[in-house]
């Protein structure tokens, strides 16, 4: 059994079906064989039954008492006609009930049940080597013989099965005959209904194949057999996801290319002109950009390699404290705050989180979202303003939130805001409009958004990374 699965794992659907359909039909065919025999044995019975009855009632017509002793005028000429019709020799017997008065072949085998008065029986039996048909018949006699005390007469009459057994042959090979044409024409029906049930699928085969290696259309659901057709909704529903990863990735190569070509213009303008330069000033002051210009790209090429990485890797949610979150990024950005004189901190009032509060996400995409929203507020909220962290969580889900008391933003431009290279009209030179279209992708990758709202009191921004609960299993 082991072997014949890994046999149908292994083979095409012709040779499944081959290996599933073929041995049932097999199966049937030979029960069908079967049945025929035994119904013709049933009828050869039936038909050579009636001459054995035939033959019994003609002699029981011509038995008789009347001369005092028992007497029995064979019907001669209708045993000559039984002996050609049954292809062998045919016997008889006729015997009183205490067994004194005998006519025929004495030695016939006795039915193997008794017979009740008037109701004839068959049966089969064995005499001198040879297989035979017998009919017995009990009545009783007006007067019992002369020197006999039987009142009843058994009369049996036999006659060889190889009529029977010639007629039952004959009739089962002309069946096999009629069953193997039959199974043949079955077989190449079917042969033939499957080839024209799979030709879609050969067709589908030759057009998937024919496809260049960029072409992600949708594949033609139309013609297609209805078992097939959730198969190639499931193919172009990944080739639908497939393409829109294509096409993200591809657009993320455009703009990283882009941004980085940009840089490295720069860079090498600024190399040329410091070597160009011959006031020492001048050189100070060329070498002073191409550092800052260094820092600009580094900062771009991190920011590229992040939002690749939130875009692709995959998401492992793990509970964590959301305070020691704040905390650590809070800690990491507090040079670059106190560089521009900025206040910041995390909530210890209404907003700050349960001392505790769990979390289920991926930490470090989170991290990496908080950072790169509080790194934009810190690059564009004036010098002596003022950020606050606090996270939030709830029977929906959890929240991280940074305020800033920024210039803020217009409703427009939080609608806008997020797209990837998209920057606000207030942006200065250091931005690359990447830090939200990170924070947005690491919000999508786990089911959730990134919100851009005004503050509640006075100018600024207030920036919310959302995300549900886990639905419960």
């Amino acid at each position: 059994m082991r072997g014949i699965a890994n046999r149908l794992r292994r083979a095409s659907l012709w040779q499944r079906l081959a290996l599933l359909l073929f041995p049932a039909l097999l199966v049937v065919t030979g029960l069908e064989l079967w049945m025929t025999r035994h119904d013709a044995l049933a009828a050869a019975n039936a038909a050579y039954d009636r001459s054995l009855l035939g033959a019994l009632k003609s002699i029981d017509a011509n038995i008789s008492t009347v001369s005092g002793g028992l007497s029995v005028e064979l019907p001669y000429t209708m045993f000559e006609f039984f002996e050609l019709t049954a292809s062998g020799q045919v016997f008889f017997r006729v015997a009183t009930s205490d067994g004194l008065v005998e006519l025929g072949s004495a030695d016939l085998p006795a039915p193997p049940t008794d017979l009740k008065t008037g109701v004839p029986a068959f049966y089969d039996a064995t005499y001198f080597g040879e297989a035979v048909r017998l009919a017995a018949y009990r009545r009783e006699l007006d007067r019992a013989p002369a020197g006999s005390t039987g009142r009843s007469v058994l009369i049996q009459v036999g006659e060889s099965t190889r009529s029977r057994q010639e007629f039952s042959a004959r009739f089962v090979r002309s069946a096999a005959l009629r069953d193997g044409l039959v199974l043949a024409l079955l077989l190449c029906g079917t042969a033939l209904a499957l080839a024209a049930a799979l030709r879609p699928l050969s067709r589908l085969a030759r057009e998937v194949q024919a496809r260049t290696p960029d072409d992600l259309t949708r594949i033609a659901e139309a013609d297609l057999p209805a078992e097939v057709r959730p198969l190639v909704a499931a193919v172009n529903q990944q080739m639908s996801r497939t393409q829109d990863l294509v096409t993200q990735q591809r657009q993320f190569l455009d703009d990283a290319s882009h941004q980085l070509r940009t840089h490295l213009t720069t860079l090498q303008m600024q190399a040329d002109y410091a070597k160009r330069e011959q006031d020492p000033a001048q050189v100070q002051a060329a070498l002073d950009a191409l550092g800052t210009e260094i820092s600009r790209a580094t900062r771009s090429a991190q920011q590229l390699l992040a939002l690749g990485r939130s875009d692709t890797v995959a998401v492992e949610p793990a509970a964590f404290d959301l305070g020691a979150l704040l905390r650590e990024v809070a800690v990491d950005l507090l040079p670059m705050a106190r560089a521009k004189h900025i206040d910041l901190g995390i909530d210890v009032g209404t907003h700050a989180p349960t001392p505790g509060l769990l979390a289920v996400a991926d930490r470090g995409l989170l991290r990496e979202a908080l950072s790169n929203l509080v790194t934009n507020a810190i690059t564009y909220t004036p010098a002596e303003g003022t950020i606050t962290l606090f996270a939030a969580g709830d029977a929906a889900g959890w929240s991280l939130n940074v305020e800033d008391d920024g210039p803020g933003l217009g409703d427009e431009e939080r609608a806008a805001l997020g797209q990837r290279f998209r920057r606000g009209a207030r942006a200065g030179k250091g931005g690359f409009g990447l830090g939200l279209a990170i924070a947005r992708s690491i919000a999508h990758r786990h089911k959730g958004e990134l919100r851009l709202e005004a503050r509640a009191a006075g100018t600024g921004l207030h920036a919310i990374i959302w995300w549900p609960r886990p639905a419960a299993n």
